[in-house]
């Protein structure tokens, strides 16, 4: 297959991906997708994948047409599906539609779909390029790629932290470290992700509930992962307490007695049992379970010994890291709790200002 050029389609395309972003966590585990029809060099159909279960954006875009469409190119950010899933595969609507064109920006990176859509159009006589603006739309569905390519879920570590490093006055104690706007897009990120996790020493400290509250937003709850070596969540905690109304998951080790496995499973809690050796929680294997579960996203909230494994493990994706400008000094809680064995480098690709708080978003060096 031939990839396209950029072109006058990029513009298009630029409206398609900006179509796909209103779908930011609602598809999950489908991707963000978003499509526009033009015919005549005037656009007369937009369509976005809106929620999961739901059309697809090229069927949106189809359905929403002011005029015919046959002889029309269609702009998609994302390959059309071409297998039965949670929905009819969009190739054939768009066969059916009588679509001269087809303009894709990135192939499905699905390994068992890879270029099946765009071979099924061919097949029909339907022209198709593809290739514009690839990279940027991977970016934006890098959550899915990596749940689609590994069976992993994509982990975003954010944290918040003074200029020293620090994420807490003293072990045990709350701090609150950034201010409002932070706190703000912080629930932003819960409404995107489809999972939060926390280690059982953020529970016991802070009590939290772990949920979305966004004014003037139907926001989403993320499913609350607790990850507890021993099973020890408080019976009386607000995470228990409402288990029943937020889905909730308790990842044990297997030391962890069953006792407290079974109180919690009586509370509405699901628990898994996936420890090392030591008694640890195993986080590589308690993302291939949630991966397992279609959780395709989790954010990692911490502490300061959880976000340790997942550094050490090396199973971080990205990381969202606020830095509020405070000091704290000696006797605070280290951002990384722990000694790492080597240095980690990370590559810093954008930062961004929340009030008097500043977040830096990077990703390992190597990936």
């Amino acid at each position: 297959m031939k990839s396209i050029e950029i072109s006058s389609y990029e513009v298009y395309m630029d409206r398609a991906i900006a179509l796909a972003e209103k779908g930011r966590g609602a598809t999950s585990p489908n991707p963000m997708v978003g499509a526009l029809i033009i015919k005549d060099d005037r656009v007369i159909a937009e369509g976005y994948h809106e929620r999961v279960g739901e059309p697809h954006a090229e069927i949106n875009a189809l359905k929403n047409a002011v005029e015919d469409v046959a002889g029309a190119t269609i702009v998609v950010s994302l390959e059309p599906c071409n297998h039965f899933g949670r929905t009819p595969p969009c190739t054939e609507a768009i066969i059916e539609a009588g679509i001269g064109k087809v303009v894709v920006g990135m192939v499905d990176p699905n390994p068992k779909c890879a270029g099946g859509g765009i071979k099924r159009l061919r097949d029909a006589g339907i022209e198709v390029e593809y290739g514009l603006l690839a990279d940027k739309i991977a970016r934006q569905n890098e959550a899915f790629i990596k749940y689609i390519t590994t069976g992993r879920p994509f982990v975003v570590l954010k944290a918040a932290i003074t200029l020293d490093g620090k994420i807490s006055e003293a072990p045990g104690k709350n701090t609150a470290i950034t201010g409002p706007d932070t706190k703000q897009k912080v629930h932003e990120l819960r409404n995107e992700h489809d999972a939060i996790m926390v280690g059982i020493g953020t529970v016991i400290t802070d009590d939290p509930m772990l949920t979305t509250r966004l004014e003037g937003v139907k926001a989403k709850n993320p499913i609350r992962v607790i990850v507890d070596s021993k099973a020890r969540t408080p019976l009386n905690s607000r995470i228990v307490k409402s288990a029943r109304e937020v889905r909730t998951i308790v990842a044990a080790g297997s030391r962890a007695a069953p006792a407290n496995i079974e109180n919690l499973k009586a509370h509405g809690i699901e628990a898994l049992k996936l420890g090392r050796w030591d008694g640890a929680v195993d986080v590589e294997l308690l993302l291939e379970e949630l991966g397992r579960l279609e959780i395709s996203s989790v954010l990692v909230e911490g502490g300061s010994s959880l976000i340790a494994s997942f550094v050490k493990a090396g199973m971080v994706d990205k990381y969202m890291v606020f830095v509020a400008p405070k000091l704290l000094g000696g006797g605070g809680v280290d951002f990384v709790g722990g000694k790492l064995d080597s240095a980690r480098m990370l590559s810093i690709t954008a930062t961004e200002r929340f009030g008097d708080d500043i977040l830096i978003e990077a990703y390992p060096a190597d990936s």
